[in-house]
């Protein structure tokens, strides 16, 4: 007996309700979690976005983390740490990265698993993040960066070191992200230059300039390798060059006084945020910190050399030089969005990630019309990526290198594994139909409670299955790198990205160095 029509109506009422709510449940995910964030990064509200991804994280400051970093929130607070780094609070975002890196897996990206990144990346998200190669390097990157600002050395090589694991994994795993381990491999080098080991600086130099071309570390080497015996082909090549000036030579010193910093900018303070809960692992020589740029560069002058062999054709030993270096980070890598395409294009794109039986199926069901479209993550755009940073001493321009090129290598990574991803989707597509089909047969085909059951049941496994669009979504587009020989003294730097600019004054003594970052995401 069939239902009476007002009945029937208010099914289909409820059935149209049902899709449309769990639809919209499915379409939700991590990018709309930091999308009020992005926004107010792009009208360079930096505060503001702290203060969202704040209460994302349900803490009152950002001096508090969740007691529980599953979900979500380790890759919150990576996305914190880059908005506390552009605020110059390098304590507090060194505290949020060491937190995320213990908590954030590695996403296993070996020709075998192809299937198993296609079911990670589409479906599941609310489970642990994985983070891809790339993201894994810079966690350890950027961390090197607050602790070089603060004059920690200590906290330096402890991140110079978990960045060297990282490094041999990826060369064991066909080096996908390798590229992104030049500016590691440079501000390592620098760490251990400062701390006075001169063959680990060098070995770090040698990596940097395996993957750039890094001019500036040209005359660091020569300099550097009088001090040490280790030797590459590229280092040979260096010390077989004749030198020639990049940035070595101090810049003239003359009356004249630093242009003025347009508005608006950011001036250098002393970082007041607590520092991490539990301090980095103590190196057994570990040499004194000093969060002062002022004076007293030297932080870790009590640190001895290595003994090394002297090379066979013995180098000029330099003295210290009075350094600084200068790192810029500006724009904003891709988030991952939800995307629909057609289904033939999804099948086009998904050619080769899918077994012959599931593509005839899937084709079958599109002939058919029960399928038309396919929801899976991708990649938006990102932001300032074309910019000139800009970089000047004493109001002389000084030169500045694209150390990587982040939102590249997010949009490489993403490419390899794009068609394993719409693979994944199609599969489950066709999952939720064939189920809808078994429910509805179980029910009756004509039975209005079979077309109820039909639909709920792939309305409600499309709203699980949501596309996976979590990504450390704050990472910055670009790095640049700037490093000048200067004369002990007073010096005014000024640093600017994307209409925001930062001016420091610096003191610095004889062999002394200082490190200055301006980190901008908008």
């Amino acid at each position: 007996m069939s239902p009476p029509l007002h009945y029937s109506r208010g099914l289909s009422r409820l059935v149209v309700a049902l899709g449309i709510s769990l639809s919209a449940l499915g379409c939700a995910g991590h990018s709309s979690r930091t999308e009020g964030a992005r926004d107010a990064l792009d009208a360079n509200r930096p505060k503001q976005a702290l203060a969202l991804l704040n209460e994302e994280l349900e803490v009152d400051s950002a001096k508090q983390q969740p007691d529980d970093l599953s979900g979500d929130n380790a890759l919150l607070l990576l996305d914190r740490s880059m908005v506390l780094q552009q605020l110059g609070k390098y304590s507090l975002s060194s505290a949020d990265l060491q937190a995320a890196d213990k908590a954030v897996d590695l996403l296993d990206l070996s020709r075998g698993t192809a299937d198993d990144i296609g079911k990670y990346l589409f479906s599941d998200d609310t489970g642990p993040y994985k983070a891809p190669p790339y993201e894994k390097l810079l966690i350890n990157t950027m961390n090197m960066v607050n602790y070089l600002v603060r004059h920690d050395l200590n906290g330096a090589r402890v991140e110079a070191r978990r960045l060297a694991v990282m490094q041999q994994y990826l060369k064991e795993h066909e080096g996908q992200g390798a590229a992104l381990t030049g500016p590691g491999s440079y501000l390592a080098g620098f760490t251990f230059e400062k701390s006075g080991r001169a063959d680990e600086a060098l070995r770090y130099y040698d990596e940097a300039l395996q993957y750039g071309n890094y001019k500036s570390l040209y005359p660091v080497v020569r300099r550097v390798a009088a001090e040490g015996s280790y030797r590459s082909p590229r280092i040979r090549k260096i010390l077989e060059t004749a030198p020639q000036t990049y940035n070595g030579a101090p810049p003239r010193q003359d009356d004249r006084q630093p242009r003025p910093v347009p508005s608006p900018y950011f001036a250098v303070e002393v970082d007041q945020g607590a520092k991490p809960d539990s301090p980095p692992p103590q190196d057994p020589d570990q040499s004194t910190s000093s969060q002062d740029v002022d004076a007293g560069e030297q932080a870790d002058a009590g640190a001895k050399p290595e003994t090394a062999l002297r090379p066979e054709t013995p180098l000029k030993k330099l003295p210290k030089p009075t350094e600084i270096l200068v790192v810029i980070n500006y724009g904003r890598v891709p988030a991952k969005v939800a995307k629909r395409i057609p289904i033939g294009l999804a099948l086009t794109w998904a050619a080769g990630h899918m077994g012959p039986g599931q593509e005839a199926q899937a084709n079958r069901l599109a002939a058919q019309g029960l399928v038309t479209w396919i929801n899976y993550p991708a990649l938006g755009k990102a932001r300032g990526q074309y910019e000139v940073p800009e970089f000047s001493i004493d109001g002389e321009p000084a030169p500045l290198e694209a150390a990587i090129g982040i939102d590249l290598e997010a949009r490489a990574a993403w490419k390899d594994a794009e068609g394993a991803v719409i693979g994944a989707a199609i599969t489950r597509m066709i999952s939720r139909v064939v189920a809808g089909e078994v429910a509805r047969t179980a029910a009756g085909r004509d039975n209005i409670w079979g077309i109820l059951l039909s639909l709920g049941t792939q309305a409600t496994l499309t709203a699980v299955d949501t596309p996976d669009t979590r990504s450390w979504a704050l990472l910055p587009a670009r790095m640049a790198i700037g490093r000048r020989v200067v004369r002990p003294g007073v010096h005014h730097v000024t640093l600017g990205a994307r209409g925001n600019y930062k001016a420091a004054k610096l003191t610095l003594k004889e062999g002394g160095w200082a490190v200055l970052n301006l980190t901008v995401l908008n």
